[in-house]
């Protein structure tokens, strides 16, 4: 029985040696196709030290009130290109890249002290810095699914730089959720670290179902178009970036906090959305304390590309009867 018992506890060791070793050992070479992020920036592009990280922005137009675009998840400021010059006749146009996606460096661990730039609340303080360098005072921002989340942090916390709020389908009820602690801690060992955006890189796989899933009309799709969503899988580490998105996700807690935000918002949602439910984007219109809401038939959870002339309209008239 002794020796048994003996020799269990011997396997035990050896598989608990291997788990902590091989993965260490693994090769793990970079992504095909990787190059510096500014070979992939556009001529209008820039970036800026925000917090220690470097972001990239375009900018364009000029007016008041400036808007600041944040988009969505897997997604770039490519999302925003429909719509980025018809608002830029009239207004000050600003998009950039959230950390992990786009042209937006990936810092590793190490490389940050203190909060995850990849967290919804470090993302929210990289937008007023943002807004900080580009001498913004005051802006509308206007967020598209997981950037909606981050456009109402920036209400919550930074209330006096918002003057209101467009939320695109929003994630709200459902999005951000915690990774269970044990599972988080695992994830975020070296071992993880190291093999995990391996997984990661399966995006290529299963991207385009995601993307056609978000769409009312897929078929709307072109091969220009996802060109361009795939532009940013060229940047270096965006695999490793997008595991720390992953590992930075919890829950935000928004629904409990809507009574709080008190700007003027505009809550615009397909009839079709199958990302974050329609009925979700109505509710949400409900219990904002100043919000009004447009349903864009036909379309699904990302009305500024598949349905960029109605939802050009349903800004334009929300931002016409802003206070001055």
């Amino acid at each position: 029985m002794k020796r048994m018992l003996r020799a269990i506890l011997i396997l035990l060791a050896v598989l608990l040696v291997a788990a902590l070793v091989v993965p260490l050992l693994i090769p793990v070479r970079p992504p095909e196709g990787v190059v510096p992020v500014e070979r992939l920036a556009g001529p209008g592009g820039r970036f800026l030290d925000l917090d220690g990280v470097q972001v990239y922005y375009e900018a364009a137009g000029q007016g008041e009130p400036a808007l600041i675009l944040l988009h969505g998840f897997a997604a770039s400021l490519f999302s925003w290109r429909e719509v980025v010059e018809p608002l830029a006749e009239t207004h000050t146009v600003v998009a950039f890249d959230r950390p992990g996606f786009g042209l937006t460096r990936r810092p590793l661990p190490g490389e940050w002290q203190g909060p995850s730039p990849y967290g919804a609340e470090a993302q929210a303080a990289q937008t007023v810095a943002l807004m900080d360098a580009l001498g913004i005072d005051r802006a509308v921002l206007v967020g598209n699914s997981a950037g909606g989340a981050v456009a109402m942090l920036v209400a919550l916390a930074y209330p006096e730089r918002v003057q209101a709020l467009v939320l695109v389908d929003p994630a709200v009820y459902t999005g951000g959720r915690q990774l269970p602690g044990p599972i988080r801690w695992l994830l975020a060992t070296p071992q993880a670290r190291r093999v995990g955006p391996l997984f990661v890189r399966s995006i290529r796989d299963w991207g385009l179902d995601f993307g056609r899933s978000a769409w009312h009309d897929p078929s709307k799709i072109t091969a220009e178009v996802w060109d361009g969503y795939l532009k940013p899988l060229q940047a270096e580490n965006w695999d490793k970036g997008l595991y720390e998105v992953l590992l930075a996700g919890r829950s935000l807690g928004l629904d409990r906090r809507l009574g709080e935000i008190r700007v003027p918002a505009l809550v615009i949602t397909g009839d079709d959305d199958r990302i974050v439910p329609t009925e979700q984007s109505v509710r949400l219109a409900g219990e904002l304390p100043n919000a009004g809401l447009v349903v864009v038939p036909n379309c699904g959870h990302v009305p500024h590309e598949e349905c960029p002339g109605p939802f050009l309209e349903a800004v334009k008239s929300f931002l016409a009867g802003l206070p001055q």
